[in-house]
């Protein structure tokens, strides 16, 4: 392409040129990369056209570098690949030919010979090839004329011949107009004024020893450092003879040197950069005192020292790595050094103990990939340091580091903290009371580490999970949703699950066993004897049984467990207090002592049977006992037989005794008043005519209890006895016992001493 298109311009259908479909260089993200980043095409990836993005000039790209070749770099992912791109830019004659100076001094003495060469400063074109100066020319006269010669690397430098011979006495100067031509398309010129001084005669001009000094320097030569002497002599005497040395041209570039010009000790005054010059040409010219002139070249070649660092460009990053992606390029890099041989030649590495690899692609370019996939929950970010160090020496090195990211996929399970939890709960509980967390952790992060627990179908199909279990989903915390019954169900488990929010989803599951502990929420239940039967059970006790003997047993269970069911068994209440006993543990009923003929024939005992639990429960059974003299002789009918006439009669006779009885003792309560308020009476009689003192103090006036059957003011005993046929209906009064009751002194209270053995107590 030549320089200097205007922008816009179409360089080339890339996409065309590479073979692929249109859109191709779109969807594997098509890239242009030139060195120093610079911008200088633009690629249109969906139609696959290379524009120009800005005029282009050559001579500031390449200099006098001869092909003008731009390297560029087509990079595309998925998979990546590079192209090399050239694109070589064709000179245009955009640039005369300029002379350094606008006027050139010489001084030619008169008797110079027809033929004589004098040298003339040559013109300098930023162009190339046929661009560049080609011919010089000078005004018409008819002394001179130019010829133009070319040197070793094809540049052209002007001589003025001289055609005819001076006269300074005729003409002591000459004013020429020096033309330079390049061969463009049209041509390009400068011009510059050369002004002869004709002198006179200087026969001998000087001469260089050597036409052509080469000396090599390096590039880190200290200022003043001493380049070479050049040495000139001159046949002439006096001040035809001595010579001056002076810089008589270089190669249009700022020269970095200076001349001695009494010594020509050339030593250098800038500091010399292999990477921005590494030759220069210089011209040197020795005159006389009658301005006669030799010249020699020095030809200078800067040597390169290892004084550029490598220099390395992050072409494409890919930031995050996702964690199971294996052989995925994560950079594009491109290194480079300004320096030659080998301080220009280069070793890049990374460190050992990391996945990653360096894959070189084409010139200096390499990709960073990952070695195998990575695993996040190891290690969740990467920081690799790319080292570029050249073979110079001493060495030089440089260092990039890139962090590289893992990113997160859903590669772990939740894990629970315990493969199975076991969850204590005592029955009655209130409903929706939280019994217990679960926990469980996920190495992924983000959503992939988001849980959600859940309750997962019990195994037995039987079990109703749904109305007795819930579980928060975002926390694992276990509600239970109704009271349990630790006698329906002393125990039950179920699984748990664990799932997180990635995709695909990952779920684990613990098991759960929940206990039931039991309260005391259930009395003991009587088996025997039957409390809710028709008919109450009656127990039969002959009379001649010992002591100790089992008259039956209280056989009661209790639905709670441990010692909730532990039962004990105490006599509440009996007819004869001392005549029965029960054991404790087991309810056995059996008599503390032998029968008598005072004994009751009946008797009813209400018992107590207690559990252990915390507060205790208890129930109470009623039993009676029927004394016989065998068990043969006749006892109290069964509900179910018919009484018959005689059995009737004496139930009546037995009514009408009972009867009589109450009357009697209400006849004596009556009597007994009467007494107690004649004595009262006489008292208070015999106080008020002061025969006799009475005591200080009251009678007592509370009722005692006497075996809780009624109430009295005093008790008395009264020995009853029946007969051995109990149906008869005889009943016999003995003679009143003396009151058990003591009067004590006033203010104290009234004891009662416990009724006595084989005797019934009324009131």
């Amino acid at each position: 392409m030549p320089e200097e298109t205007e922008s816009g311009y179409l360089v080339a259908n890339l996409a065309k040129d590479l073979g692929f479909k249109v859109g191709k260089l779109a969807s594997r993200g098509a890239q242009i990369h030139y060195k120093g980043n610079k911008e200088l095409l633009q690629l249109d990836a969906e139609t696959g056209n290379l524009f120009l993005k800005e005029k282009l000039d050559r001579e500031a790209l390449c200099g006098v570098t001869e092909p003008c070749v731009l390297h560029f770099q087509i990079i595309l992912e998925n998979p990546v690949q590079f192209f090399q791109t050239e694109l070589q830019l064709t000179d245009i004659n955009d640039h005369s030919p300029e002379f350094s100076d606008t006027k050139m001094l010489l001084k030619i003495p008169e008797n110079a010979n027809p033929g004589t060469v004098f040298p003339l400063k040559a013109a300098q074109d930023s162009d190339i090839g046929s661009n560049a100066v080609q011919n010089y020319t000078v005004s018409p006269n008819l002394h001179f004329h130019v010829v133009t010669h070319s040197r070793s690397d094809g540049r052209k430098y002007p001589e003025l011949v001289l055609d005819r011979a001076l006269d300074r006495e005729e003409q002591p100067e000459l004013t020429l107009i020096l033309t330079a031509l390049d061969g463009g398309a049209p041509p390009r010129s400068g011009t510059t004024t050369v002004l002869i001084e004709v002198v006179d005669i200087n026969d001998n001009a000087p001469q260089f020893i050597q036409s052509l000094y080469e000396v090599q320097m390096l590039e880190n030569s200290p200022l003043g450092a001493l380049v070479v002497t050049v040495s000139a002599r001159d046949l002439d005497a006096g001040i035809h003879g001595n010579v001056a040395y002076s810089l008589f041209q270089g190669d249009g570039v700022s020269q970095p040197f200076e001349i001695d010009e009494v010594t020509g000790e050339i030593r250098l005054k800038k500091e010399l950069d292999f990477e921005a010059i590494s030759h220069y040409n210089i011209e040197i010219a020795a005159t006389d005192g009658g301005d006669l002139s030799g010249k020699c070249t020095v030809a200078v070649q800067v040597l390169d020292v290892n004084d550029n660092p490598p220099e390395l460009r992050i072409r494409k990053l890919t930031v995050p790595v996702p964690e199971n992606s294996a052989e995925t390029v994560v950079a594009v890099f491109s290194v480079s050094d300004s320096d030659s041989g080998d301080n220009g030649r280069m070793v890049c590495s990374i460190q050992n103990d990391i996945p990653f690899l360096l894959k070189p692609t084409f010139e200096n370019y390499y990709t960073l990939v990952t070695e195998g996939p990575l695993d996040r929950e190891s290690i969740a970010e990467y920081n690799i340091t790319i080292t570029v160090s050249d073979l110079g020496t001493p060495r030089l090195t440089t260092q990039h580091t890139i962090t590289v990211q893992v990113s997160d996929i859903n590669d772990n399970a939740p894990s629970f903290n315990q493969t199975s939890y076991t969850v204590i709960i005592h029955e009655n509980n209130s409903p929706a009371l939280h019994i217990g967390t679960i926990s469980a952790t996920d190495s992924d992060s983000g959503s992939n580490a988001h849980i959600t627990y859940s309750l997962l179908p019990p195994q037995d199909p039987e079990l109703a999970l749904a109305s007795l279990i819930s579980i928060n989903p975002d926390n694992g915390q276990l509600f239970v949703l109704r009271a349990l019954d630790y006698e329906s169900m002393q125990a039950f488990e179920f699984r748990v699950g664990a799932t997180d929010q990635g995709s695909p989803a990952l779920s684990s599951q613990a098991l759960v066993h929940v206990e039931v502990l039991d309260d005391n929420d259930n009395a003991p239940f009587v088996l025997y004897p039957m409390q809710n039967a028709s008919t109450p059970c009656t127990e039969l006790l002959p009379r001649e049984a010992e002591s100790g003997y089992l008259v039956t047993k209280v056989v009661a269970v209790d639905r709670d467990s441990g010692q909730n069911a532990w039962l004990s068994f105490q006599l509440l209440k009996a007819t004869e207090p001392g005549l029965f006993s029960v054991w404790a543990h087991n309810g056995e009923v059996r008599t503390t002592r032998l029968l008598s003929e005072r004994d009751a024939p009946k008797h009813r005992l209400v018992l107590l049977v207690k559990d252990n639990g915390d507060p205790p429960r208890s129930a109470s059974v009623t039993l009676h006992v029927l004394l016989v003299n065998s068990f043969s002789q006749p006892y109290l009918p069964l509900p179910e037989v018919a009484h018959d006439p005689i059995h009737g009669d004496e139930d009546v006779l037995t009514l009408y005794l009972v009867i009589a009885l109450a009357s009697v003792s209400s006849l004596f309560l009556l009597s007994v008043l009467v007494f107690v308020g004649m004595r009262l009476c006489r008292r208070a009689r015999a106080a008020s005519l002061g025969v006799c003192s009475v005591p200080e103090g009251h009678f007592p006036g509370h009722l005692m209890d006497v075996s809780g059957m009624g109430t009295l003011s005093q008790s008395y005993q009264y020995d009853v006895c029946l007969s051995g046929d109990s149906r008869t209906g005889e009943f016999k009064f003995l003679k009143p016992m003396i009151p058990n009751v003591m009067v004590q002194d006033a203010g104290r209270e009234v004891k009662e001493s416990p009724p006595c053995r084989d005797s019934f107590v009324f009131s």
